[in-house]
C-alpha cells in the first residue's frame, strides 16, 4: 500500500493501516506496517529503530501544512530550540542517501533540481518550505532564495509557509526586492530582469508584492527569542506573518513581543508594519530527549490568541510531560 506524500516521497506500508486520518492520511498507530519511504527513484529501507522517529517527523510537520519542499537542507544551531533539532537527527539517519551528503549529512546544501516541484503538484496545497533546514541561513546565497520566491510566484495556486529563526537577514533579504527598472516585475535586488539586460532574478510582479501566496513566520522558544525575532518579523513585508512557538521551553508573552500590536521602532523601507500576527502555533518538544512543556503555557498563548482575535494551532504536546503529570 502506497501513500503520495509530495511529487518525491511516498510512504510504503505492507498493509493498509486500520487507523488513518484524512489530512494527512499518514498513519497515526500501526506505524510498524511501513517498510520503506521512497523519494523519486530511490528507496529507503526502513530499519526499527529508525522507523518511529521518521514518521514522527512526517505527521508532525503535516499536520498543519499539507506538503513540504525542501530546496535547501541542513542547518545550524542559532538557540536553544536547535539544542534537539528533529531534522538533524532525520538527516544523520539517512546520510549518503536522498541528497543528504554521507561526510556531513546535516551540511547546508542546495538542491537546484528540486527548485520546480511546486509547478508539477495539480491540486492546491499548503506547502512547508524547507522543514529540514532554514531558507535565510547565511549559507543559503541571495540568488538561490530568490529562485525559491521566483517558483512560489509561479504557483499561485498553492500557498508556501517559509519559516525562520533568522529574521534579521529575511527583512533585509526583502527589503532589497524592487521595482525591477518599472517593468511591471519585483526582483530581488531591485534591478532589470536579466531577461532585459539587467542582473535582477523576478521575484513576483508590482501588483502582486508582497506574494499574497507566502506567508513568512519566525520560530521562537521563549520570551528572550520572541522579543528578538517576532518585531523583526512585524517589520518584513508579507501577506500573512506567523509565529510558531515550538519546541515551548517557557512561558511567552506576545504583547511583550509586540506580537498583538504595532511596533513603534525600525525602518521598514516605506512598508507599514502590520498591526498584528495573524497566527499562532504552539508545540511541546518531541523525541529523544524532549524538554517539558508546561501546558499553562500553551493555555496562555490560547488566551492571548483568543483575546487578540487571532486564529491559534495547537499542534502537540510534549510526551514527557504528560507521562509525569497526568
Amino acid at each position: 500500500m502506497e501513500r503520495v506524500i509530495d511529487a518525491k516521497t511516498t510512504v510504503i506500508w505492507q498493509k493498509e493501516p486500520e487507523d488513518r486520518v484524512a489530512e494527512p492520511a499518514l498513519l497515526v498507530k500501526g506505524y510498524l506496517d511501513v517498510i520503506a519511504i521512497q523519494q523519486g527513484s530511490d528507496t529507503i529501507n526502513i530499519n526499527r529503530e529508525a522507523l518511529p522517529e521518521i514518521i514522527r517527523v512526517l505527521w508532525r510537520t503535516l499536520k498543519w501544512a499539507t506538503k513540504v519542499w525542501n530546496p535547501v537542507t541542513g542547518c545550524t544551531k542559532v538557540s536553544q530550540g536547535c539544542k534537539n533539532c528533529y531534522a538533524e537527527r532525520m538527516a544523520t539517519r539517512l546520510a549518503g542517501r536522498v541528497g543528504y551528503p554521507a561526510d556531513e549529512p546535516f551540511r547546508v546544501t542546495l538542491h537546484p533540481e528540486r527548485l520546480d516541484m511546486p509547478r508539477h503538484w495539480r491540486k492546491p496545497a499548503r506547502v512547508f518550505v524547507n522543514s529540514m533546514s532554514d531558507l535565510f541561513h547565511s549559507d543559503v546565497p541571495d540568488e538561490f532564495i530568490a529562485r525559491v520566491f521566483g517558483t512560489m510566484s509561479g504557483c499561485k495556486k498553492h500557498t508556501f509557509m517559509v519559516l525562520t529563526k533568522r529574521p534579521e537577514r529575511m527583512l533585509k533579504w526583502l527589503m532589497r526586492c524592487g521595482n525591477g527598472g518599472g517593468l511591471g516585475w519585483i526582483t530581488h535586488n531591485g534591478a532589470k530582469p536579466i531577461a532585459y539586460g539587467g542582473d535582477g532574478i523576478v521575484v513576483g510582479e508590482n501588483d502582486r508584492w508582497p506574494l499574497p501566496n507566502v506567508w513568512l513566520g519566525v520560530s521562537v522558544e521563549d520570551q528572550t527569542t520572541a522579543d528578538e525575532r517576532i518585531p523583526l518579523l512585524l517589520q518584513t513585508p508579507a501577506a500573512v506573518h506567523f509565529v510558531s512557538c515550538e519546541p515551548l521551553l517557557g512561558p511567552v508573552d506576545l504583547n511583550k513581543a509586540h506580537g498583538f500590536q504595532r511596533p513603534i521602532y525600525g525602518d521598514t523601507g516605506g512598508y507599514p508594519p502590520p498591526e498584528r500576527l495573524d497566527w499562532v502555533i504552539c508545540g511541546g518538544e518531541s523525541g529523544p530527549g524532549a524538554r517539558p512543556m508546561h501546558p499553562d503555557w500553551a493555555r496562555s498563548l490560547r488566551d492571548q490568541c483568543a483575546d487578540a482575535g487571532v486564529p491559534y494551532f495547537f499542534k502537540q504536546w510534549e510526551e514527557l510531560w504528560r507521562k509525569e503529570n497526568t
